[in-house]
This record gives C-alpha cells, sequence and structure tokens, in this order.
C-alpha cells in the first residue's frame, strides 16, 4: 500500500517501521545494464520490521504482503517513478465507452507466468471473481464495489461471482464494465486486489495457495524464495519468464526481518545491510549524517476505537470518551521526542499533500480544516462528561501494538500522555508479533489500536470508505448513517460530477471526526541513512512503498 491499501488496513507493519531494504555485494550474479557495472554484484540486502502475513494477492490487507505483490507481481498497469502509471501487462491504453463505462484492454504477448505458461485475460476473470466471491474471504472485495459492474451484488450475496463486470473476449483481450466512470481506475488497476491469478495453479494449490514461496506463481520482475510462511528471512530472485527481464538490474534482494533499532543500525554500520529506517533515537544521531535521507509519505496514523466487542457495546461506543481521549495527548511532542524523523502532526484522516480539489489548487487537508487537536483541558472536560454518561468513575483500557521497540515506545508515550491528563484512565499495553495483531483487528478483539493506512490509489475515497458500516476495514463496530449516505453518493450520485464529488467527500470526514470516530495522530514520514550507490529504487505514496525492478547497485 500504501502501501495500497493498507491496510487498507494497511497495516501496523508501517507503524514505526524499523528497516526497509539495502543494497550489499554477496551475489554470484552480475548485470551490465546501463547506470551498472558489469563488474559490480546486484544484489540488495535488506531489512523489515514484519513477517509477511499471506502470499494470496485476493487475502492481502497489509504493507508488508502488498511489497512482495509490488515486486513480484504485475497487473494491466504499474506504478514507477513519481507514481507513474505505467502499462503492465496491458500492451497498450485500453478503448473506452462514450459513457466511460466499457474498457477493453489488450494484454502483452510476451506475458508469461514464472512457470513459463502465457498470462491471459482469463487469469484476470478468474482472479476478480474471486476476491469478489464471499466464500474466498477477502477484506480487501470491498474496492471493486461501486466500480466493476455488479461487484457489490456479489459481494453481498445477492448475485453469482460470474456476473461481475470483466470477460475475457479472448486469451488477449479483457473487456471490463464499470457502474459508473470512475476517474481514479488506473491507480485501482495497479492494486494488488486487480491482480491476476492462474487458475489452474491456484486450484491445484487449494489452502496451499499462498502460504509459502512454494506455493506461490509469478508473473513480475521477481519470485519470492525462501519463504516458508512464518519465517524471518526470504529472498527475491530475478524472474527469468518476465517479459522486461533485460531492463531488470537486480539479480537478488535477500530479506530478514529485525525488530531492534539496535540490530538494524549495527548491521547498517558493518555493512551488512546497506539502508535502514531509524527510530527516534538514533534519528536525533544521525538526521545530519551524509547518508541521511527523509522520506515524506502519504500514510495516516490514528486511534481505532473498537466500540463493539464481541458483540457487545464498549465504554468506546460513547462519544465523549472517544473525543477525550482523542485530544488528550501532545502529538507535537510525538513526532518531535518519539519519532524524530520528519512526521508531522495530522488533524484529519486525509493526509496533506496528496488530493487537490477538482481545479487543481487547494490540497484536500487545507479545504477540510484541523479537528481533534491536542488540548488537555478540553479532554478532561468531555472525560469527566463521558464518565458520567457510562456511569463510571475510572475506566482501564488497553493499546494494541506490535511487538517491535518502537512500537513499545509508542505504546508507553501514550500511556503516560493518557494517563495523566485523564484522571481515573488506566492504560493497559498489548505488543504482539504482526500477524497476531492483525488477527485480533479482523477478530475485533481490542479496546485501542494504533493503527495507518497508506493509500491503495490516489484519491481521498482510499481513506474515507474505510469507515462505512460494516465495511471490511473498519473492524471497530462504527456507524453513522449520515457518513454512509456521503459515501454513497461520492462512489455513485455524483461520481461524474467532480466538484459535488469533491464537496460531499470533504463532509465526510468533517462527519468521522466530529463523530472522533478515530483519533488522527500523524502523517509519517520516513528517516533512512541509505548508501549513496543505491540508485533507481522507486518509493511511492500509494500501493506498494517501495519497487526494484529499476533498482541498481552503482559502485
Amino acid at each position: 500500500m500504501k502501501k495500497s491499501k493498507f491496510y487498507v488496513f494497511t497495516a501496523l507493519a508501517l507503524v514505526l517501521s524499523l528497516v526497509l531494504g539495502a543494497c550489499g555485494s554477496n551475489s554470484d550474479t552480475s548485470s551490465s545494464s546501463k547506470g551498472s557495472s558489469s563488474k559490480t554484484k546486484q544484489v540488495l540486502n535488506m531489512d523489515e520490521s514484519a513477517e509477511i502475513p499471506t502470499g494470496d494477492p485476493s487475502l492481502g490487507t497489509d504493507q508488508a504482503s502488498f511489497i512482495v505483490f509490488g515486486n513480484t507481481m504485475e497487473g494491466l498497469y504499474v506504478l514507477g517513478k513519481n507514481d507513474e502509471l505505467k502499462l503492465g501487462i496491458a500492451k497498450e491504453e485500453p478503448t473506452v465507452s462514450k459513457d466511460g463505462k466499457t474498457y477493453t484492454f489488450k494484454l502483452r504477448d510476451d506475458a508469461k507466468w514464472s512457470n513459463g505458461e502465457p498470462v491471459t485475460a482469463k487469469d484476470f476473470v478468474y482472479s476478480w471473481q474471486r476476491a469478489v466471491n464471499p466464500k474466498t474471504g477477502s477484506q480487501y472485495s470491498y474496492i471493486f464495489a461501486g466500480v466493476i459492474k455488479n461487484a457489490a451484488d456479489i459481494i453481498g450475496g445477492k448475485k453469482d461471482p460470474s456476473t461481475l463486470g470483466v470477460k475475457a473476449v479472448d486469451d488477449k483481450t479483457l473487456e471490463v464494465q464499470l457502474e459508473q466512470a470512475t476517474p481514479y481506475l488506473k491507480s485501482l488497476l495497479a492494486f494488488a486486489t486487480y491482480l491476476p491469478l492462474n487458475q489452474k495453479f491456484v486450484e491445484s494449490k487449494g489452502k496451499k495457495f499462498g502460504t509459502n514461496s512454494d506455493n506461490m506463481l509469478f508473473n513480475g520482475p521477481f519470485v519470492l524464495k525462501d519463504w516458508n510462511g512464518t519465517g524471518l528471512k526470504w529472498k527475491y530472485v530475478k524472474n527469468p519468464n518476465y517479459y522486461d527481464k533485460k531492463n531488470v538490474k537486480l539479480s537478488q534482494i535477500n530479506v530478514q526481518v529485525v525488530k531492534s533499532p539496535n540490530t538494524g543500525v549495527n548491521l547498517y554500520n558493518t555493512g551488512k545491510i546497506d539502508r535502514v529506517v531509524l527510530s527516534a533515537e538514533y534519528a536525533k544521531q544521525y538526521k545530519n549524517n551524509k547518508d541521511a535521507l527523509t522520506v515524506p509519505e502519504a500514510t495516516s496514523w490514528y486511534f481505532k476505537f473498537n466500540q463493539v466487542r464481541n458483540g457487545k457495546k464498549t465504554d468506546l461506543a460513547n462519544e465523549n470518551i472517544r473525543k477525550a481521549i482523542a485530544m488528550a495527548f501532545d502529538k507535537k511532542s510525538f513526532v518531535d521526542t518519539v519519532l524524530s524523523n520528519g512526521s508531522i502532526v495530522s488533524n484529519g484522516l486525509v493526509p496533506r499533500n496528496f488530493a487537490k480539489d477538482p481545479s487543481g489548487k487547494t490540497d484536500f487537508r487545507k479545504a477540510s480544516g484541523s479537528y481533534l487537536k491536542y488540548n488537555a483541558d478540553e479532554a478532561k472536560k468531555y472525560w469527566e462528561k463521558g464518565l458520567k454518561e457510562i456511569g463510571k468513575k475510572s475506566l482501564t483500557l488497553e493499546i494494541l501494538g506490535d511487538d517491535t521497540e518502537n512500537a513499545k515506545t509508542t505504546g508507553e508515550f501514550f500511556q503516560s500522555q493518557l494517563e495523566k491528563n485523564l484522571p481515573g484512565l488506566t492504560i493497559k499495553l498489548k505488543n504482539v508479533p504482526f500477524k497476531n495483531r492483525l488477527q485480533l483487528d479482523t477478530n475485533q478483539d481490542y479496546d485501542i489500536q494504533v493503527a495507518g493506512w497508506g493509500p491503495d490509489y490516489k484519491d481521498p475515497m482510499t481513506f474515507l470508505d474505510l469507515f462505512v458500516t460494516n465495511g471490511d476495514n473498519n473492524r471497530m463496530g462504527y456507524s453513522n448513517k449520515e457518513y454512509d449516505k456521503l459515501i454513497d453518493q461520492a462512489k455513485n450520485e455524483y461520481a461524474n460530477n467532480p466538484q459535488k464529488r469533491w464537496d460531499v467527500m470533504l463532509q465526510a470526514e468533517k462527519v468521522l471526526m466530529e463523530d472522533a470516530a478515530i483519533a488522527p495522530i500523524y502523517q509519517r514520514a520516513v528517516l533512512r541513512l541509505q548508501k549513496p550507490y543505491i540508485k533507481g529504487l522507486e518509493y511511492h505514496s500509494f500501493g506498494p512503498d517501495y519497487t526494484f525492478k529499476d533498482a541498481y547497485v552503482q559502485k
């Protein structure tokens, strides 16, 4: 996601990610592509902060998985430099009907799966029908709803998956029918859930599909190797069947999960990895280092408040309790002292510098305004009112987070701030492995969660439709009929009216914030140490965090 989405939600794999990847020099293969030396071994040694939860694109909800798909798979479009949408499996731009509802794509003749079989239009039809089929259990099925014809009814069990608006005219011609014209369609078609799947392979693997690298099939620049489904190490290897392999410079990318900031920095300083994300402690130490690199992101972080647990309303169903918590911690102090990496305070859901109005002049964040700012005095008033309404004098709540050191430090900051500013509140911290946290979120078995969402496509809707009633990424029991109506209007009634669509999306965020459905915290930036010989590594504001197709080592 991103980031795509985040999960989306794009997941707490993002929560203060410790380390990403780096270039190294322990390969037996080299490249002579432009920009790299034939004597330079084209290998990356990459650290990650979280395990891969799934290798099934239909089931992926998190950034760890989306990074894998973004580097091993291709859809009709792919992301390039500066988030440019480039043709992927699509051979050329589609023909589009006058009403903007029917797209016809011609597919590349030379696109192949990693087992040598051709990529066909049927692979897209099978994958999309599988994703919207309720039996699959895809949390991202909603990303088809209101876009691809009949998707919403299929997801709701009202129609058969075979009625989805996608058809293989022949092996290399794909016809896509939309519910209405969709301005952000191209960026959707680059997203993981829209990737093709080889039906024969998937069905031959059954429940084992996507559980480890031996049970996965790829059509992108790299193939995943040595991932056993739960382990902390894996690698990407250049795909010999990739249609554009001549322009793929890297031969191999080695990955290991490292959850300690100290370990990550030590690996960097000893040359075992060549790029590392810095925690707050090291960010302060290295921010003026010649290798320091700050990358702003369009990723929003916030508290998710679980209003329904085990079928019963929680104390967080009280609006005043939520508002109290949302306003009771010093966001500026958090980004300055805990993160120290260039991240900025957020007082809304949709990040700044991500989406502009139809005129292209006004940023969404500026147009929408600020909500739920830090104000300890106001927070205390809401708190006292909320406690009176629920008939309690004190409250104990749990904050769920990952088991990384940074996530633990984050939890401790919020624990201290909230207990200090809200008398009678006790905060307990629960830190678990990333995969376990995803499951707790899916089961809606938590009180408060520090959640992050990176955009799946370049439009405010990628953030706003997370919180519709019973949405697959809601997972916190929030429901507001007015909010649902506004989101529906933006997706349907005003789909072809850019200004009205923009206006109702602004109204929707206002409703969400006035309800304190979530508590915005910050918009992330990442401070890295990165060796100067890493070239062509592309970072993205939506979809996968980064892609390696154009990357190479130049020493």
